[in-house]
């Protein structure tokens, strides 16, 4: 049996988010959804956030999800 992991990726609108979604596509996590864009008005940014998911034999709560 298989289960589904589920990660969401947030970061500051740069090159390094858009690194951090390929990085995650490249080990085999599927993107979910659409990006979500906000401006985070304490540090005077935009915001990004992009939903992932990635089939696996098992979940493991206490091993961090990028390396499940």
């Amino acid at each position: 049996m298989t289960t589904t992991l589920y990660r969401l990726l947030t970061g500051e609108d740069s090159s390094e988010f858009c690194h951090k979604v390929t990085r995650a596509l490249d080990a085999g996590w599927v993107l979910y959804g659409s990006p979500s864009y906000a401006f985070d008005a304490g540090t005077g940014v935009m915001r990004c956030a992009q939903a992932v998911t990635k089939e696996a034999d098992a979940y493991d709560p206490d091993r961090r999800l990028g390396e499940q």
